[in-house]
């Protein structure tokens, strides 16, 4: 194997590893990829926080 090789994996093994993580410990929201040249360059993370529970608890909707 060469080294390039080697080093595209690591690369990858890292976007992959990063992906992951961002993807579980999202609950929910948006995760877009930017991709040039054939390589993912960003991962752009949008997380939704959703406060409507507190506000139902707020007005004697909860326990």
């Amino acid at each position: 194997m060469t080294n390039q090789r080697i080093e595209k994996n690591i690369v990858n093994d890292a976007i992959i590893k990063d992906l992951t993580e961002t993807i579980y410990g999202l609950a929910e929201g948006n995760i877009f990829i930017n991709v040039k040249d054939k390589k993912i360059t960003q991962i752009h993370v949008t997380r939704k926080n959703d406060f409507k529970e507190i506000w139902e608890l707020e007005n004697g909707g909860g326990i």
